[in-house]
């Protein structure tokens, strides 16, 4: 399904991470939740875009990102929700609210890399693209049921013109806007990783 005419999903993505990386360049202090949860909800089309090969990210990270949208409510910051977690000895458990910031930072990961990886290769298969982003950044993670219905989704990738189409995007603006969010996604997630290994919590988990 094509977005409204005049929605730029892309361009709505590259301009709330540059948002987000000018606030954390700018400040020291903590991140809020707010900002961060809003910048991630402009993402989920994207998975939408992709089709039934991501099917499961967009419903995991869907939910992962309301779950911070809804505690932004309560708790300001990412410093405090993750101490709060530590106290609590739930860090790790399933549905914590930083194991679900953990799970959402390798959807914003995997974007990343899948966009490094149209703007370097040529034609018109999204496949290379798409299954290298999954293999390297949530392929270690999952089991083998998930990784299988993966593998199948992939033939059912849209192609780049189709994708395009879908983003409201030719390949010279995509590019724009894709090279604009590897740059301060970078930002992002370096932070989120400086964030888990200060508190000594790990990333491979």
């Amino acid at each position: 399904m094509a977005q409204d005419e005049g929605e730029k999903p892309l361009r709505k993505i590259s301009e709330a991470f540059k948002d987000l990386a000018s606030t954390i360049n700018s400040q020291d202090s903590d991140l809020e939740i707010a900002p961060f949860s809003h910048a991630c909800s402009v993402v989920s089309p994207l998975f939408n875009c992709l089709g039934i090969a991501f099917k499961f990210a967009e419903m995991d990270y869907v939910a992962k990102v309301d779950d911070l949208a809804e505690t932004s409510k309560s708790i300001t910051t990412f410093k405090t929700m993750i101490d709060l977690d530590i106290q609590a000895k739930t860090v790790r458990k399933q549905g914590s609210h930083t194991r679900n910031l953990l799970r959402v930072k390798r959807g914003l990961d995997m974007v990343k890399v899948l966009f490094e990886k149209i703007i370097a290769t040529e034609g018109n298969s999204l496949k290379d693209a798409a299954s290298t982003s999954y293999a390297q950044v949530f392929a270690p993670y999952h089991g083998w049921a998930i990784r299988k219905a993966v593998a199948a989704g992939m033939y059912a990738l849209p192609t780049r013109p189709q994708l395009m189409q879908k983003l409201n995007e030719d390949d010279d603006s995509a590019r724009v806007e894709m090279q604009s969010y590897i740059a301060s996604s970078e930002t992002v997630i370096g932070y989120i990783d400086k964030l888990f290994i200060s508190k000594e919590l790990g990333l491979d988990w």
